[in-house]
C-alpha cells in the first residue's frame, strides 16, 4: 500500500470516528464525519449531530474559514448536489477552496448519487472514492437500505442459551444474558428509531422497553396487538419521553382504540394477514413516518413471523453458557419456517465476540425484499 494510501485510510478512520457520533441522532439521514486536512495537520473536523441540522461538510468549513482553501477533504459519504432541509454541500466545498475530496463511498440516494462528485469535478476539484468503501456502507447500513427500499433495516436481537432456548417451559427468561449484554442492548435502543415487541411480551413482562444508559434517548416502542389485548395501564404506555405506537388491524374495537390514545399511545391500523398485522405492511408504514432502523426484540412467534416474511436485515444472538436441554423450552423461533436446507434463510458476514461471558453471534440474513411505493 501507498504511503498516499495510508494517509488516506488514516484520515478517514478519523472521520468514520466522528461520524458514529451521530448514531441514533440522524435518522433519516445517514451519519457522516469529516476532516479537513492542510500540510499534514487538521484544519477542522465535524460531524452530522442531528437531522436538520448542518451536515459535517458544512461544519468543518465554517469551523475552517479562509484555511480551508488548498485543503483536502475526508468525508465519510458523497457530499450532497440537491436541496434538503439544508442548502447542497458540494458547491459549498467548491466555493471554499478545497483542492482534494476523498470519499468514503458514493451516496445511494437517487437525488444525490455520483451528482456531487460530478460537480466537485467539473469544478477541477481532486476526487477520490471508495477508502474505505466496506466500512463506510456499514456504518450506514440502515440509510442505505431505507432510501433505496423506503422501509426500516430491521435487526432481530435475542438472547438465548447454547442450545437456543430463549425461556424455560414456564416462560422464565429473567436473566439469561449478562449484565454487559443487556447495557450493550440498551445502547442499541438509544440507537434506533424503534423498539418492536409483541403483545404476549408486554402481557408477560409489562417492559418499558427504554434506554437506560447515561445520554441515551428513549425510541419509539411498538407493540404488535391484532386484537388489542394490551392492558391500558401497561407500562410501555407511559413513563417515557418517546411515544408508544399499538399496531393492530381494522378489525379492533374503536372504544379500545380511543381509550388507548386518550392514555398516550398512537394506534396504527395495519392490514391483517392471517388473522395478524401484516408486517410487510407495517414496515412501510414506519418507513413513511420516518423511521430508518428498528431493533426486534419479541418473543419466539414475532421473530418466527420475521423471518418466515424475509423481514430480517441482521441478527444479534447473545448467547449464554447455559444449556437447558428441554424440549419444551421455548425455542428461538416459532413459525413456518423452511421444509429443507435449500430452502432455509441464508446467513453471510458471520462475526463473533465475547461480552463477559456470552458470545455475540453477529450476521445478515439474505431476505426477500420487495420496495415499498415511493408514494407511500
Amino acid at each position: 500500500m501507498a504511503d498516499s494510501d495510508l494517509t488516506h485510510e488514516r484520515w478517514m478512520r478519523r472521520a468514520l470516528l466522528l461520524a458514529r457520533k451521530g448514531r441514533g441522532r440522524t435518522s433519516p439521514n445517514p451519519m457522516v464525519g469529516a476532516v479537513l486536512v492542510k500540510r499534514g495537520k487538521v484544519v477542522a473536523e465535524g460531524y452530522h449531530a442531528k437531522a436538520g441540522e448542518a451536515h459535517a461538510e458544512i461544519e468543518v468549513l465554517r469551523k475552517a474559514g479562509k484555511e480551508a482553501r488548498g485543503s483536502t477533504l475526508y468525508v465519510t459519504l458523497e457530499p450532497c448536489a440537491h436541496y434538503g432541509k439544508t442548502p447542497p454541500c458540494a458547491p459549498a466545498v467548491i466555493q471554499a477552496g478545497v483542492k482534494r475530496v476523498v470519499v468514503g463511498m458514493v451516496d445511494p440516494n437517487p437525488l444525490v448519487k455520483g451528482k456531487g462528485i460530478s460537480i466537485l469535478k467539473k469544478a477541477g476539484v481532486d476526487v477520490r472514492v471508495g477508502t474505505p468503501e466496506e466500512q463506510c456502507r456499514t456504518l450506514n447500513e440502515a440509510f442505505c437500505k431505507y432510501i433505496l427500499m423506503k422501509e426500516p433495516f430491521v435487526i432481530l436481537k435475542v438472547a438465548a442459551t447454547l442450545d437456543g432456548k430463549i425461556a424455560t417451559r414456564n416462560g422464565e427468561s429473567k436473566w439469561i444474558s449478562t449484565d454487559a449484554s443487556r447495557r450493550l442492548v440498551h445502547r442499541l435502543r438509544s440507537e434506533v428509531d424503534a423498539v418492536v415487541v409483541g403483545v404476549g411480551t408486554v402481557l408477560k413482562d409489562d417492559p418499558l422497553l427504554t434506554a437506560r444508559i447515561r445520554g441515551g434517548r428513549d425510541p419509539v416502542r411498538v407493540v404488535l396487538d391484532s386484537h388489542l389485548r394490551i392492558p391500558e395501564d401497561a407500562k410501555i404506555l407511559g413513563l417515557s419521553s418517546s411515544k408508544t405506537l399499538i399496531a393492530t388491524t381494522p378489525l379492533a374495537p374503536k372504544e379500545k382504540i380511543d381509550r388507548l390514545e386518550k392514555a398516550g399511545a398512537q394506534v396504527l391500523l395495519i392490514e391483517s394477514r392471517d388473522g395478524k398485522v401484516d408486517l410487510r405492511a407495517l414496515l412501510c408504514t414506519l418507513g413513511a413516518m420516518g423511521m430508518m432502523s428498528i431493533l426486534v426484540e419479541g418473543g419466539s412467534q414475532v421473530n418466527g413471523a420475521f423471518l418466515d416474511e424475509g423481514l430480517i436485515d441482521k441478527f444479534l444472538f447473545f448467547l449464554s453458557p447455559r444449556v437447558l436441554g428441554d424440549p419444551q423450552a421455548v425455542g428461538i423461533f416459532q413459525g413456518k419456517g423452511f421444509d429443507h436446507l435449500k430452502a432455509s434463510a441464508s446467513v453471510k458476514n458471520l462475526s463473533f465476540r465475547r461480552i463477559e461471558g456470552d458470545i455475540l453471534v453477529e450476521g445478515y440474513l439474505e431476505g426477500k425484499t420487495e420496495p415499498c411505493s415511493l408514494e407511500s
